[in-house]
């Protein structure tokens, strides 16, 4: 089933692959200012739209989206009281101010040493278009997220029990509970769903790139143009970092992860193709987002590129789409202007008051 579902999205990421492919090949050419000439307004209009932004948040049946409830949801992701020394919360990893991640090369947990997990913390920008969580996609969905970094003793090391007592014995909190959910007490499906409709406004703010696909041609530099065309051809990128958000959601291995770092091999033994195999992260804000890959173990946008030109590890496990690319060092300079252009402008974030 698993590899199913991956064979699945590998189609559909190299069907879209493809598709940019054939459009950029009529645009092969850039002009001295960076425009895009040779190719068809059919063409360009297609490979833009492969690259617009959603106009809607998918919110689930079963989780539809309420004020009340984000509003909830708000409070308890920035609230210490959700951890057992009261110190930490969910911001404390997913910071705003860091594009919603910690800028550190290892998750730390309340102890202030690293998770045992030795992974870095994802950011949250675009979870909504996330069908599957963490790094080896071990969450189904962003409410079974929720309460699992809350009550591991490693990270925020507060017992279920302990918290629905601790946000019952509130009263602007048992308040907040029933405006979002109607009568009837706190407890662990109203706190996952809560923070969950939260998290799911979490987007990316409008980049450079957004406004160049939307039309204004002065919107990113020559170099960045030429990083795009690499991006979608010679360097095979969008082979997996495609779409509006630059990912596939799927997982592969890249030929990074080592000894017994397996990734989804762990919850797929006998695959071949999971082992090593970590979920394409988005590269929105990516050039803000450092260290990289699932351990942190790249600090540079340049190390990620010259990884990507090597080839990594050549092994069984290793993508089909992971090959030597022999960049020269003028395309991986094109390749770094272009992926600087999918930082957004950043935003005041107004923090909640938090009930007590």
């Amino acid at each position: 089933m698993g590899q199913s579902s991956r064979a699945i999205g590998k189609v559909a990421a190299l069907a879209g692959a493809l598709a940019l492919s054939s459009a950029l090949s009529l645009a092969v050419l850039l002009g001295a200012q960076g425009t895009i000439f040779g190719a068809s307004e059919i063409g360009l209009h297609g490979l833009r739209q492969q690259y617009r932004r959603p106009a809607e948040i998918p919110y689930p049946k079963d989780d539809p989206y309420s004020q009340a409830k984000s509003e909830l949801g708000r409070a308890l992701f920035f609230d210490p009281i959700l951890s057992g020394a009261k110190l930490r919360s969910c911001s404390t990893c997913h910071n705003p101010g860091l594009s919603w991640a910690d800028g550190k090369p290892r998750a730390i947990g309340e102890n202030q040493k690293p998770l045992a997990s030795g992974l870095r913390t994802p950011t949250l920008l675009n979870v909504a278009w996330t069908p599957k969580l963490g790094w080896d996609g071990h969450f189904h969905d962003l409410e079974g997220v929720a309460i699992s970094p809350i009550t591991a003793p490693d990270n925020m090391n507060l017992p279920e029990d302990a918290l629905i007592e601790r946000l019952a014995a509130i009263s602007g909190y048992v308040k907040a509970f029933d405006a979002a959910f109607g009568k009837g007490g706190v407890d662990r499906r109203k706190i996952e769903q809560a923070l969950a409709t939260f998290e799911r406004s979490i987007v990316s703010d409008e980049a450079p790139f957004d406004r160049w696909i939307r039309g204004d041609e002065t919107a990113i530099g020559a170099a960045a143009k030429r990083g795009f065309a690499l991006f979608n051809g010679k360097g095979n990128c969008a082979a997996c970092h495609s779409g509006w958000a630059f990912t596939d959601a799927a997982f592969h291995d890249i030929g990074v992860a080592h000894d017994d770092d397996i990734g989804r091999g762990r919850q797929f033994p006998s695959s071949v193709k999971l082992q090593y195999a970590f979920k394409t992260p988005t590269l929105r804000d990516v050039a803000r987002r450092g260290p990289y890959m699932h351990d942190g173990s790249f600090a540079t946008l340049d190390d990620v590129i010259d990884l990507y030109n090597r080839g990594g590890v050549d092994r069984p496990s290793r993508d089909d789409e992971i090959h030597q690319l022999n960049l020269l060092q003028s395309e991986k300079a094109d390749l770094i202007a272009f992926l600087r252009t999918l930082n957004g402008t950043p935003k005041p974030f107004a923090l909640p008051a938090l009930a007590r």
